[in-house]
């Protein structure tokens, strides 16, 4: 019997609901008013909203929901929502005038970007992929999507993605020095990619770097790059295993949210779980599960599964999350990664599976961020205040 979570642990876990309009957590804004734990592992979350009415509520209720139950021991999670008394209304609108004015953000990604880290217990999962697979069909559905390369050593994005620019920087507002994205335009939308293997002067360089080396880059990654303000997807292809980088960005980015990639086998399947493990520990939500070369299928319609069959499902049940979808072995996604074409934007079985995918994170699990929310009116009029005392100094 697992141990039950304290109420300090469902709110810690809460940390990692950003209102997207306000940019802070909702513990921070004070709307997340008290957890209470019952023994058979009900908890039952009190939140606040800025109306009674908001538009965000459904968003923030699949949220809360998920990130509470991924914790340990947890059986269900219900929401008692009330709505904000005029002094709570006050102190964060207070908090919203203070962000925007002194307090500057730990990252450039903007609060309203959707983040989601590709991780995987171990290399060779095809991961990387996956990764550029779901970038490359996020964009062709008309997304503005960002690529963070964090495989710094293994760094693979810029040959998958057909890229072959280089990163430069340019002087922001103040004289700051930001690092420009490499854009790369598919159908109605379009791909902003940031990677080491945009800035080595051959991709056959190896970076002999230590730990605290490789965080610090994934560092200037986030807080350096010019990431646009409409960026509604961000996609991270993580480095694979549980080290140094995983921890930096789970700290950077708590809004990060993860899916796992595995292949059927079973040894793959036990090495992934402790991506699923690392993720919950540092209390990050993981979304889902994608089996990657689940099985080969010849011309005549027989599949045959070559690397073992069931881990995706396996490693799903056993972190309890959502099996996304098994990619078929198919000699296109790698011929795809070689030449820069992503398999996503033609057609055959792993363009399906992958489109399949896409279809249950867009619509349901990871639906980009709506702007007409409610608290969106508490951030115009925090800025609108803070514009009428700068005009009333002297």
């Amino acid at each position: 019997m697992p141990t039950l979570p304290s109420s300090d642990d469902v709110l810690r876990v809460l940390r990692g609901v950003i209102d997207p309009e306000l940019g802070a957590d909702i513990v921070e804004l004070g709307m997340a008013l008290h957890a209470e734990v019952q023994p058979d592992g009900r908890v039952v979350v009190a939140v606040a909203l800025t109306t009674s009415g908001c538009p965000l509520r459904a968003q923030l209720q699949t949220e809360i929901k998920g990130r509470v139950s991924d914790l340990p021991g947890v059986t269900s999670v219900k929401i008692d929502w009330g709505e904000m008394t005029a002094e709570q209304k006050s102190a964060a609108m207070a908090k919203a005038r203070w962000n925007v004015r002194d307090k500057a953000p730990a990252t450039a990604v903007p609060a309203t970007t959707r983040v989601l880290a590709i991780a995987s217990g171990k290399g060779g999962v095809g991961k990387s992929s996956v990764s550029a697979n779901l970038a490359a069909g996020l964009a062709a559905r008309g997304f503005a999507v960002g690529v963070l390369d964090a495989d710094i050593w293994g760094f693979s994005m810029p040959r998958m993605l057909g890229l072959e620019g280089r990163l430069h920087a340019e002087a922001g507002d103040g004289g700051a020095t930001r690092i420009i994205p490499e854009r790369l335009d598919i159908g109605p939308g379009r791909l902003e990619v940031v990677s080491m293997g945009l800035l080595v002067d051959d991709e056959t360089d190896a970076l002999m770097w230590r730990g605290l080396i490789l965080n610090r880059a994934v560092q200037h990654f986030l807080e350096d790059v010019a990431w646009p303000d409409d960026l509604q997807y961000l996609i991270i292809d993580m480095p694979p295993g549980t080290g140094d980088v995983q921890m930096g960005l789970a700290r950077m980015l708590p809004q990060a949210e993860m899916i796992v990639v595995t292949t059927p086998a079973l040894a793959a399947q036990k090495v992934a779980s402790r991506a699923v493990t690392m993720a919950r520990k540092s209390y990050l939500r993981v979304l889902g599960v994608i089996e990657n070369m689940s099985s080969f299928e010849c011309d005549h319609g027989e599949r045959y599964p070559l690397f073992g069959s069931g881990g995706g499902e396996a490693l799903a049940a056993e972190a309890g999350v959502a099996l996304l979808g098994a990619i078929p072995l198919e000699p296109l996604v790698s011929a795809g990664g070689d030449t820069g074409q992503p398999v996503v934007l033609g057609k055959g079985p792993a363009a399906a599976a992958f489109g399949s995918i896409l279809d249950r994170l867009v619509d349901d699990l990871a639906p980009p961020v709506d702007m007409g929310g409610c608290s969106a009116r508490l951030l115009v009029a925090a800025v609108a205040a803070l514009d009428a005392a700068d005009t009333a100094s002297p």
